[in-house]
């Protein structure tokens, strides 16, 4: 079995037979980067969670990236994109539905717990806010739905597809919090 916190190097990578371009267009951003104090001045060091490299040779563009370069790749990651975007359209999104006070409570003890005090408390709308993210939070194991996504290949897209559907889901649910749902999506806030 394997250790879900080791990291790989660039180096570890490119002796897994990945190359450059294959770690900027599949991988992305590294998942741990800093400086090293054990190499000379500083030396950067980029390391990514073994993890999500091996999830990312497991799939299909992983192997268009060996045999087919670039091209390959972006072929594939546009297939896995659309296949995303469908599964995200089909998912159905189930809220859990809550008593008012309970919902009222949990909210409260949420924004507490997230440090959520501050100047906003005590005005109008606060506690929509507050339901709305303890909503978002306690749906957010519809994140997963995202991981078939590699670096950018239309993730942006998709997370933007899942907040909406989210936030549809929610405002069903909840008729009172309807508003404070369509102002979190047309505003674009991406915060749960």
């Amino acid at each position: 079995m394997t250790d879900r916190t080791t990291f790989v190097s660039l180096e570890g990578l490119r002796s897994r037979g990945w190359t450059d371009g294959m770690v900027r267009d599949l991988l992305g951003q590294p998942d741990v980067q800093g400086r090293s104090p054990r190499r000379g001045a500083g030396a950067p060091v980029r390391l990514y969670l073994l993890a999500r490299v091996e999830a990312v040779e497991r799939a299909r563009e992983f192997g268009c990236a060996r045999a087919g370069g670039a091209a390959g790749v972006r072929v594939a990651a546009e297939r896995r994109r659309r296949a995303v975007l469908a599964t995200l359209r089909a998912e159905p999104i189930r809220v859990p539905i809550l008593p008012p006070a309970e919902l009222e409570r949990r909210a409260v003890r949420y924004r507490r717990e997230i440090g959520g005090a501050g100047a906003d408390d005590g005005a109008a709308g606060d506690l929509a806010r507050w339901q709305v993210g303890y909503l978002r939070s306690a749906l957010r194991s519809y994140d997963a739905l995202l991981d078939g996504l590699f670096a950018a290949s239309g993730r942006a897209e998709a997370e933007r597809l899942l907040r909406q559907r989210v936030d549809a889901a929610i405002a069903q649910a909840y008729p009172w919090l309807a508003g404070e749902c369509r102002r979190r999506t047309e505003g674009g806030r991406g915060g749960r």
